[in-house]
């Protein structure tokens, strides 16, 4: 069984899950143990989406995920690399996977985009290209794109800090990936076009930037649930 969206199967491995059979959500017995990087890694592995920002949520939304840490950074790369398996043009294998997700964790520290000034997620989006073109030390144009591929992470990064998301980190650097495979090299990966609505904010531990983040909604409010006025059917007082 593989990773789907579907409401009723197990995030992770696909079998369904009956409501209540599990105290931490979409999640089955087996897969419920797991660490969080471990399911990632075997979301990457073995789902057939091929829309990464589907991925990437599927993954963010993972009981055991930490609200902002390094496990982000492979849900990028991880996201990233499923989906071009997955894709019709049907670049590399689970091999790729594994080596973006390695890469990923060797350049990652909890804590690096304020201790260096480097969030993880942008050399996780420089790994998929660098694998991606085959890139290696000495390489010319490869080297070049994976490089601009991490400073345009990096720039966006750095406009929506402020206090730092991991999250919002994610959704940004696969949006900048996804056009780049398109201006590059006309890969065309198929995204989710609607617009993307955390439903993490209220977990973050250092407050979430609401409104200046572009995936925050604030709750819409019924203003006539309080006075029992219902539009059409309740006559207005004057």
């Amino acid at each position: 069984m593989v990773a789907n969206d579907r409401s009723n199967s197990c995030l992770v491995c696909g079998v369904e899950v009956l409501p209540g059979a599990s105290a931490r959500g979409s999640l089955c017995a087996a897969c419920s143990g797991k660490s969080a990087a471990a399911a990632i890694e075997e979301i990457a592995l073995t789902t057939t989406l091929t829309d990464p920002v589907r991925i990437a949520e599927i993954m963010m939304s993972l009981p055991g995920l930490p609200m902002i840490g390094c496990e982000h950074t492979c849900i990028a790369s991880g996201a990233i690399m499923a989906a071009l398996r997955n894709s019709a043009y049907g670049k590399g294998g689970n091999d790729d996977v594994r080596e973006a997700l390695k890469r990923t964790a060797k350049q990652t520290v909890d804590g690096s985009c304020s201790l260096t000034g480097m969030c993880g997620i942008a050399p996780a989006i420089g790994a998929c290209f660098s694998i991606f073109l085959g890139a290696g030390p000495g390489a010319d144009r490869e080297q070049r794109i994976a490089m601009v591929a991490v400073v345009r992470v990096s720039q966006t990064a750095a406009q929506l800090t402020g206090p730092g998301c991991c999250k919002a980190y994610v959704r940004a650097g696969i949006s900048i990936a996804v056009d780049m495979f398109s201006e590059k090299f006309g890969v065309v990966l198929p995204v989710q076009r609607e617009t993307i609505v955390c439903k993490h904010s209220e977990s973050h531990p250092h407050g979430c930037r609401e409104e200046k983040c572009p995936y925050f909604r604030r709750p819409s409010k019924d203003i006539f649930a309080s006075g029992g006025f219902i539009p059409g059917i309740t006559g207005c007082v004057t």
